[in-house]
């Protein structure tokens, strides 16, 4: 999942899919305002046979839509990228199409050439942009599928942590899939620093007394760049941390404990950080808590003093 702001690669994944979105959407407009405009403009329609205005406009609108699903898919990519896969499904279809056709000798090999830019290329580069996310792991795990989240997530997961998971998968009514949507929100971090934002958690986490889940907890944390040396004097709480660490241990704390010193400490987050930074504090700490509740719950809880608290 993505924590923090998008850096280059995030962006550039971004713009291939709004590129290839305006694409879709200015040439489908073409084809469906000027259908014999768009026949005449490009040199290798001319050899399909007659034009026909109305099957020119059905191609066209499947242009415009894929184009409005993408554009729509680029404003927040790493959230929305199943849109921007089925944004590029017509595209791709449409593709392969090309190909058959120049294999099976319906259209030359010269007419393939010269179309396969404006055919292939879109599906290709949106394929590229959805590579670049899912290689560094920077969407949300909403949308894939049960067996694979439940791979990736039970990995390294201790045993009440794979019990936690499974009983997820196994209850009705789409949990697991909700369960997904979810997690990225627990996640949140644009504005606020990575060892603020974790330190927070861990302070929120560490009060719910639940060993596996300061561990998840730590893993994430370590996933942000946060050294594992700073993440490992979590555990032993704030009173040996430096000045901001404890600060917002203490804020994640206060918050999980419900106690009237999250105000205070909530200002000084505010007073030296800002609203934005307080927020995702305030966010992360009140909904990291969920795991370990639902947990408990669930009969899955392990104190932290039967786990080993390191990583």
């Amino acid at each position: 999942m993505l924590m923090g702001k998008p850096d280059w690669l995030d962006r550039i994944a971004q713009l291939l899919v709004l590129g290839v979105g305006l694409f879709a959407l200015f040439f489908g407009l073409f084809m469906i305002i000027a259908p014999l405009d768009w026949y005449v403009a490009i040199p290798t329609v001319i050899t399909t046979g007659p034009p026909n205005q109305h099957f020119i406009r059905d191609i066209g609108i499947a242009y415009v839509a894929c184009g409005v699903i993408l554009l729509y898919a680029s404003v927040n990519i790493h959230m929305r990228w199943l849109a921007a896969l089925a944004g590029a499904l017509w595209l791709s279809l449409h593709g392969i199409l090309h190909i058959y056709e120049v294999s099976v000798g319906i259209c030359s090999p010269d007419a393939f050439i010269a179309d396969a830019p404006g055919v292939l290329g879109p599906p290709l580069l949106l394929f590229l942009a959805l590579a670049i996310l899912f290689a560094r792991q920077r969407i949300a795990p909403a949308g894939i599928p049960k067996s694979l989240f439940l791979k990736l997530a039970n990995a390294q997961a201790e045993e009440s942590e794979r019990e936690y998971h499974d009983a997820i998968a196994a209850a009705p009514g789409h949990a697991l899939e909700k369960f997904m949507h979810f997690l990225p929100a627990s996640m949140h971090r644009h504005a606020a620093p990575p060892l603020l934002f974790h330190a927070a958690r861990m302070g929120a986490n560490m009060v719910e007394d639940c060993g596996p889940c300061a561990i998840t907890c730590a893993n994430w944390a370590l996933a942000d760049d946060v050294p594992k040396d700073t993440v490992n004097a979590w555990f032993k709480g704030p009173d040996n941390l430096p000045g901001e660490e404890a600060l917002a241990f203490r804020f994640g704390q206060a918050i999980a404990t419900q106690s009237p010193d999250a105000f205070e400490l909530g200002d000084r987050i505010e007073a030296q950080y800002g609203r934005d930074v307080r927020f995702e504090l305030a966010m992360s700490a009140a909904m990291v808590r969920s795991f370990p509740a639902m947990k408990r719950g669930l009969g899955l809880t392990k104190a932290c003093s039967l786990t080993p608290l390191e990583v």
